[in-house]
């Protein structure tokens, strides 16, 4: 343990608030000395002046003893503009100090923040930051999309079988089925049919019971 350097530091630390204290009470000594002063020096005005006619050798006498006190208020006056003078530029150069020690702890502190840090690190990062932007761009573009269940389709394929199925059922509605023996009375005996008159219908839209046996009759007079 340094006990003499930690207290010859904190010594040269306090010293310019030790200093600064010390001059100030100075001052204030000056100051009431001056006062004193003043004072004595009024006082051997007034003897100068209460015996300028009736004693002039007192008159004088006063008077060189006031002159010797303006000449200590001259040389007090001095020193304390010296002094005041010193107490304003140790603080100026304490504030300094102060300043200094703030902007030397904060270069420091800059220091310490920039020390794993230099413009390629910079880059670096900002290209790394780039790429994971873009992957995250590319993922949610691909969620987006809609999923095909990994089935692969044939457009040509569908729409030929989508063609035969029209076909189908068209033949199917016609009624025509060519590979099918009778398909050619079936188709004749339909075209007989189309010619042979509606019965009527009722208000419903029913036909009556004497319609229906007029139209059977009708049907086996066809097919006989």
């Amino acid at each position: 343990m340094n006990l003499f350097g930690k207290s010859r530091a904190k010594k040269t630390e306090n010293a310019p608030k030790d200093s600064v204290l010390k001059l100030k009470e100075t001052l204030d000594m000056l100051e009431k000395r001056e006062q004193y002063l003043q004072k004595k020096i009024d006082n051997e005005l007034a003897t100068a002046k209460k015996n300028a006619q009736s004693n002039k050798k007192a008159a004088l006498m006063a008077l060189k003893r006031k002159k010797t006190y303006e000449s200590q208020m001259e040389k007090l006056s001095g020193a304390r503009m010296t002094i005041e003078s010193q107490v304003m530029a140790i603080e100026g150069a304490s504030v300094s100090l102060e300043a200094m020690n703030a902007m030397k702890q904060g270069a420091g502190a800059m220091k310490s923040i920039h020390k794993g840090m230099d413009i390629d690190t910079v880059d670096q990062t900002m290209e790394e930051i780039k790429e994971q932007m873009d992957l995250a761009e590319e993922i949610n573009s691909a969620i987006s999309q809609p999923a095909g269940f990994g089935m692969d389709f044939d457009e040509e394929s569908l729409a030929q079988e989508l063609s035969e199925l029209e076909g189908g059922a068209l033949t199917d509605e016609l009624g025509i089925k060519e590979d099918l023996p009778g398909a050619k009375t079936k188709g004749k005996a339909t075209a007989d049919l189309g010619a042979l008159p509606t019965a009527p219908v009722d208000a419903v839209g029913h036909k009556g019971v004497a319609d229906e046996e007029d139209e059977l009759k009708q049907l086996k007079a066809a097919f006989a």
